[in-house]
């Protein structure tokens, strides 16, 4: 029977596979499959992944004809994965050595839906750690308490997908997918619904993934179009929570992580072309107008003053500049 599966997208990232594929079978075990999605690359991806087919148990390469996006390439993976527990790992990041054991002993023992792990962010030769948002380690834990503080970080602020470990069964409440219109800020909508619907999670202090920034190919990098569908994502997540029973708690939460992410794409602006910077200014002032306005009203004042003013700026100009 297969313990875990570990689902790697791929698209275009041939300097970085190496380091990744070592680090996989430094965490390789027998009871484990690795399932690589290789998304339409045009490099030599997709064979530097074949040359460890012998390397990893479990060995699975998908290919895709032409790129379908990061969501679609993960759904893929998921589609054939037997495991009772998944996890996914990008194409240009890599683990540190007995990670996956480590962190699958650590679900198994505490029995619970999914667990969530620090990180290192590398910067070149820099890194930094990076520590999941809650200070209870090693319990198990109600996902929804994951929606609060309202004014620091939170669990729902922390995305990352391959930042942890979930059970199997997750997946067939549909909780392990991601939305494949999303081509950006995919992992949004995927940690608010995790949280909003699983039965139980804990934090592990387990620092296992080296995640790589600034990467020229990645999507954070590239200034197109696809930087505007953070808006889309977020308004997934405000229709599935308008109907939940803890609105009232959570929609301030909500709407203060809302304005962050318009902040942080607006203070970012220069990398795109002047007509997707106006467009972005135009649906930022239409978004916070729409938003319920009496709990924008108290969740300004709690944010940096530079941020609250650019918000408040680009509503009452009704993004129109």
């Amino acid at each position: 029977m297969t313990t875990l599966s570990v689902i790697v997208p791929v698209h275009n990232v041939a300097p970085y596979l190496p380091d990744l594929l070592r680090s996989l079978t430094r965490n390789a075990r027998a009871d484990f499959e690795f399932i690589f999605v290789d998304d339409g690359s045009t490099d030599t991806s997709a064979e530097i992944v074949e040359d460890h087919r012998a390397r990893l148990p479990g060995f699975q390469l998908i290919r895709h004809p032409r790129a379908r996006g990061l969501s679609a390439a993960r759904n893929a993976g998921l589609a054939v994965a037997s495991g009772r527990y998944i996890t996914y790992v990008d194409g240009d990041d890599w683990l540190a050595p007995g990670y996956l054991p480590e962190a699958v002993e650590a679900i198994d023992s505490l029995g619970c839906d999914f667990i969530r792990i620090d990180h290192v962010q590398a910067h070149g030769r820099k890194r930094e750690i990076h520590r999941a948002p809650h200070g209870v380690r090693g319990k198990v834990l109600n996902p929804r308490d994951g929606f609060l503080p309202v004014h620091d970080l939170a669990m729902v602020d922390y995305p990352y997908a391959w930042a942890g470990v979930y059970r199997r069964s997750l997946a067939e409440d549909g909780l392990l997918t991601f939305d494949e219109e999303l081509l950006t800020a995919e992992d949004r909508p995927w940690i608010w619904r995790l949280h909003q619907r699983a039965a139980s999670y804990a934090v592990i202090s387990l620092f296992g993934v080296y995640y790589r920034r600034g990467v020229p190919t990645s999507l954070t990098q590239i200034g197109d179009e696809r930087q505007l569908h953070f808006f889309d994502a977020f308004d997934k997540i405000l229709t599935a929570l308008r109907t939940d029973p803890d609105w009232d708690r959570i929609k301030y939460k909500f709407v203060r992580a809302y304005c962050v992410l318009i902040a942080t794409h607006e203070e970012k602006k220069e990398r795109l072309s002047p007509t997707l910077q106006q467009r972005q200014r135009l649906r930022a002032g239409r978004t916070l107008r729409a938003l319920p306005q009496e709990v924008l009203k108290a969740v300004l004042p709690g944010m940096r003053p530079a941020r609250a003013a650019l918000l408040t700026e680009l509503m009452a100009a009704g993004g129109a500049r």
